[in-house]
């Protein structure tokens, strides 16, 4: 099967969702080749995947998933997930983990899908460990965390057993120096399955294509982004240059812009003032940054992400009341309560 979709994609044509289907099982069957679904991954990275494929490739993805059993008070809520692609290469702290526990101690539900570090030093999994956050909750725990304490953490390895099997592949394309649809998949794969999503890519060019993906599986309210900084393109908004957002509200429609950075207080930084390190230095950031006691760049970058997530939450009116809610909840001590209420320190 494989074989005849390499031809295919050779020939530039797009995948049916019947067909990214039968290559899905075919990537996660433990008896084929690793070079065949290598060379099957690149063929479709170098046709360009489409955004119909994305979204076939997540939903085919999501069916192998460990499901969540959230009970249905907490799925008619907007449910939360802030949280990147990776792959920036630029180390900066972990904004959006700092972001996601801000999120939950305005009361809002977040669902934060992550893993340890693969482009990174630090990866999501890796500094709430530091933290004294539990990223190895069951289904049935992290849906009972996300219900009673507005935060539940979603470590991917445990919730897509079958990424094992393609693991193997996806490495063989990184040796050879070919990403695959595989660098822009994760934010898709959250088994809570969110209804409301900050993402950060890497590329300005995905944002349109990836907050298309995001609408047609069914989120009803999208931010994706990616930030300008002097030394390349960030997965997150950024402080220090421009930043190109494609967004969706289900009363709204949807739309691809600038952000204009004129609105809020911004001091001025460089990208080695957001520069974060290993686990237990970007931990101390982060708790220096929920307790208010650090006022310089990175809580500006903290601020200006929070103001999104909150406004795409629902939770706030615009970006810049959503700036001012998130220093209040860090000035208050509501930030760094949910943080020890989550059995952090």
């Amino acid at each position: 099967m494989l074989e005849h979709l390499i031809n295919d994609l050779a020939s530039s044509r797009p995948l049916t969702d019947e067909q990214v289907d039968a290559a899905v099982d075919c990537l996660v069957d433990e008896q084929l080749a690793a070079t065949t679904k290598a060379e099957f991954l690149s063929a479709l990275a170098r046709k360009g995947e489409t955004t119909g494929e994305i979204a076939a490739f997540a939903k085919a993805l999501r069916k192998k998933s460990v499901p969540v059993p959230i009970d249905p008070s907490t799925r008619a809520r907007e449910i939360l997930d802030v949280v990147g692609t990776g792959g920036d290469q630029l180390n900066t702290f972990n904004i959006s983990t700092t972001v996601a526990i801000l999120c939950s101690s305005a009361g809002i539900a977040v669902a934060k899908h992550g893993n340890r570090a693969i482009t990174s030093k630090c990866g999501s999994a890796d500094v709430l460990e530091s933290l004294g956050v539990s990223v190895g909750l069951s289904p049935s725990e992290a849906a009972e965390s996300l219900r009673d304490h507005h935060f539940a953490f979603f470590f991917a390895p445990n919730y897509h057993p079958a990424f094992k099997h393609i693991a193997p592949a996806r490495k063989l394309c990184a040796e050879r120096g070919q990403r695959t649809i595989f660098n822009i998949l994760g934010p898709l794969l959250n088994p809570a399955h969110p209804t409301a999503q900050l993402i950060g890519v890497p590329r300005p060019e995905l944002c349109e294509p990836m907050a298309r993906v995001v609408q047609a599986l069914g989120s009803r309210r999208a931010m994706v982004v990616c930030g300008s900084t002097p030394g390349g393109k960030l997965d997150e908004l950024s402080t220090l240059g421009e930043n190109q957002i494609a967004e969706f509200y289900q009363e709204r429609g949807f739309t691809v812009s600038g952000l204009s950075l004129d609105p809020f207080p911004l001091q001025r930084a460089t990208l080695a003032d957001l520069t974060g390190g290993g686990r237990e230095e970007n931990a101390k950031i982060v708790c220096r940054l929920l307790r208010g006691e650090d006022h310089g760049p990175k809580r500006d970058a903290v601020l200006l992400n929070a103001a999104a997530a909150l406004f795409v939450a629902g939770r706030t009116r615009s970006l810049i009341e959503g700036w001012d809610l998130a220093g209040r909840l860090i000035d208050d001590g509501a930030a760094m309560g949910k943080l020890t209420e989550l059995g952090g320190h």
